[in-house]
This record gives structure tokens, sequence and C-alpha cells, in this order.
């Protein structure tokens, strides 16, 4: 058995007020071709498919023809789950008539887990939905009192989806999870308050291999056959150093699996780059490719007036600058100060301290005050 592991597509996510839906398409142009190549016997999806529970319609077109791709073109079956960002009784809408086309979506938990059994040339393996669901829906739906974090309702899924799996065979789960001691990036949203969402590796340990959605880098979670594919794209600049991809996975007829993680190159990658400001105007090109998506962080000391225009017109997608000098802190001033007995230059002076964390200098007091003296002057002279 050989199959594509996938997860976290995000569609319709937006990244510093940018659409990235044609990035999205971009990429999943290179995965549609890695499944003409590899030929697996299924794509497996572990959640969080869509970026909300209300996508937009560029993300549920590009789905759309996703999908198609995958069961009309390439003849290939899919298995998806949700996630926490998705709604899941919109995913799982006319899933039970699409199942008998090769797509199996399991978005709201059923009352009863099925299996998703496809076969190879030595037999059946069983794929375990197990869906993204709050303890309390597990509670409701499997009416099982003892779902009281996502530990427990995991253990609980788990216990009724291997009903109906045969002894010894082949099985592979499906899950959307925290599992402990992974590593966690900013894009992804937390299962829930506290360590409640956590999930301990060791409920997986039966399965030949457990293919996990929800942490956006690719990783081990436990051992060799517990693993997250990670996103497909970078969502944050906190993931600048992550390798995007798929995990390619193969199961032989005695359940011995192995696994290989297949790299995606991106059209435009997520980029930090750092220095001087005029430094930066002339080194851009030896950084990488321009067209990337870029956050700046800026040494210089003095303000820079238009400095995000300037640096636009060598890195056209930048998206975020980061000014070190406004971020080392500073002590308010006391109770006792009363700013109403303060001047301008005294407030302003107060206010550059905390914000910098140094005290204007001679040069820079006699600069702020003749900009005050102006001001003035052309308040006096305004006409009426």
């Amino acid at each position: 058995m050989r199959f594509l592991h996938t997860s976290d597509w995000h569609l319709g996510r937006i990244f510093h007020g940018v659409h990235l839906t044609s990035d999205q398409a971009y990429i999943l142009e290179l995965f549609c071709g890695m499944v003409r190549e590899f030929k697996p016997d299924a794509v497996v999806i572990a959640g969080d498919i869509y970026d909300r529970a209300v996508p937009p319609t560029e993300a549920v077109n590009l789905l759309d023809e996703t999908l198609s791709r995958l069961l009309l073109d390439l003849k290939v079956p899919v298995i998806a789950i949700a996630g926490n960002h998705d709604s899941p009784e919109r995913l799982g809408f006319g899933n039970r008539l699409l199942a008998k086309q090769g797509l199996h979506v399991v978005g709201q938990l059923p009352g009863q887990i099925e299996p998703v059994v496809i076969n190879d040339k030595h037999g059946p393996v069983y794929f375990l939905p197990l869906t993204y669901a709050e303890p309390a829906l597990v509670r409701e739906r499997l009416a099982n009192a003892g779902a009281v974090d996502h530990q427990t309702a995991t253990e609980i899924m788990i216990a009724q989806a291997m009903a109906k799996v045969p002894a010894n065979a082949r099985k592979v789960a499906v899950a959307h999870a925290f599992i402990a001691g992974g590593e966690e990036s900013e894009s992804e949203r937390p299962l829930s308050v506290g360590g409640s969402g956590m999930v301990s590796s060791s409920l997986f340990t039966p399965f030949n291999y457990t293919a996990l959605g929800h942490l956006h880098n690719s990783q081990k979670a436990g051992s060799d056959t517990i693993r997250y594919s990670g996103s497909l794209l970078k969502y944050s600049f906190a993931e600048v150093g992550h390798n995007k991809g798929v995990n390619l996975v193969e199961i032989d007829g005695q359940g011995h699996t192995t696994v290989e993680v297949l790299t995606l190159a991106p059209r435009r990658d997520v980029r930090c780059v750092e220095g001087f400001f005029k430094q930066l105007l002339t080194q851009s090109a030896k950084d990488g490719p321009t067209n990337d998506y870029i956050m700046v962080t800026l040494q210089d000391d003095c303000p820079i007036l238009d400095a995000r225009g300037q640096l636009q017109a060598v890195y056209p997608n930048l998206l975020h600058i980061e000014y070190p000098r406004l971020n080392t802190g500073g002590q308010l001033r006391g109770p006792q100060a009363d700013h109403r007995r303060l001047g301008e230059v005294e407030l302003f002076s107060s206010f550059f301290e905390q914000m910098t964390g140094e005290k204007l200098t001679v040069d820079q007091t006699t600069e702020f005050g003749k900009v005050v003296d102006e001001l003035y002057r052309q308040n006096r002279e305004v006409q009426v």
C-alpha cells in the first residue's frame, strides 16, 4: 500500500493582508503532479483543509478543482477529515454519495466511526478517519461520559473504530490532534486553553501508520510511524526554517512501514532579512528572489522617511517591518510626575525614552524644538 499523507492546506488563508489563493493553487498543481508521478493507492488529508469555517468562494473552487483532478483524472481515492479550522457540516456535505466516487470525507463525528477500506495486492488496509471533535461532542455522539478532555476523547474514538477492524489487519489512523511534545508554530490555532488539548502518542502505537494534522512543521510524533506532514505552505514568519511537503508512505504485506518526506517548492518563499536601511536597498538581489514574502528587521537607530515605500521598490512583497529600536522597553514615569506640568519637549523626551529605552541626545532635542517652534509659527500666521 502506497499513499500520500498531507494536511493543513488552509485554503483561503490571508497572510499579513495578502490572499494566498494563487500561491495555494500553484502548490496544489505541484502536488497533483506528484500524485501523477508516484501513482499512490490513496491520498490522505488530515484536516484543516480550509482556513475558516466559512471559506471564500475562491477557496471552495480551488478545492473542487483539486479533488476533481485527483478523482476523475488521476483515479486516486481521497480520504479526508475535518480539522479545527473547518466547518465539519460544510466539509462533509454529501459524503455518502461522494464515497461511491472514491471521495471519503468525514466532517461531523458520526455515531459510529466506520473505517475506509482500500485494497492492494496483499489485501485490505483499514483507514480510521478520526475527525476533529471537541470532548463534549464525543460524549454526546458516542454516548460516553468518559470523554473529559482530548486525550480521553481520542482514546474513546479509537476504541470504537478499532472494533470494526479485524485482528492483525493493517491499519492507518487519520487524526487532527496536538501530540504532546510536538513543535508548534505561530500560525496554528490552539485546540484548547491549557494542557487539555494534548494527546499522548502512545494512543497510536497499535497502528502501522498515523497520519496527523494540526502542527505545521513536518515532524515525527513519538515514533517513525506517527507523523505530521505539516502544512503545504509557510503561514507565518516563524516558519521560515521549515521545509514544506508531504509524506510518501508505504506499508508492505507484513505491515512494515517506510516513510519518505517529499519537498514542494512554493512560487514565493517566506523570508526574513535584517540589516541597515541603505544596505538592504543595495543588497536585495543577493538575499534571494525579490518576489518572496519578506519581513524586514531594520537596525537603524534614526527614523527613516517612508521606509516601507522605499523598500517595496526592491522587495515588492514586503509584508512587515520590525524596528528593534522601538522594542527595547523603558520605564514609565512614576505617578509623581504630572504630565500637565510638562512642556512639549519634556513630554516627547519621556515618550521617546519609554519607547526606545534611550534618552534624547542634545542634537535630537534641538531638532525637535525647532519642529515645535515651526508648528507654533504656522499656527500663529494661519489665515482666518
